[in-house]
């Protein structure tokens, strides 16, 4: 799992076949599993690995929508909901 951190630090996503493939050929059947689903989405991980994009911020505004969304439930009108998501930006 240290070789799969290193990658995902450095961004060395062309490393990721051989790491996979050297997992799968010892003897460590609890990451079979893992990279069996790294497998399904293989040009997708590769990308994730690879490129210097993050969707870091966006979640982050989702997760704060949310939250507000949680938090005014069941108390006040939608404009209330509307001016208080404006005010956190």
């Amino acid at each position: 799992m240290r070789q799969f951190a290193e990658m995902m630090m450095h961004r060395r996503g062309q490393n990721l076949e051989a790491w996979m493939t050297a997992v799968m050929s010892d003897d460590l059947p609890e990451l079979h599993s893992f990279v069996t689903g790294l497998r399904r989405d293989h040009d997708a991980v590769t990308a994730g690995l690879t490129l210097p994009y993050s969707s870091g911020p966006v979640e982050g505004h989702v997760n704060r929508t949310k939250m507000l969304k949680r938090q005014m439930y069941g108390r006040a009108n939608l404009d209330l909901l509307r001016k208080r998501m404006l005010l956190t930006n």
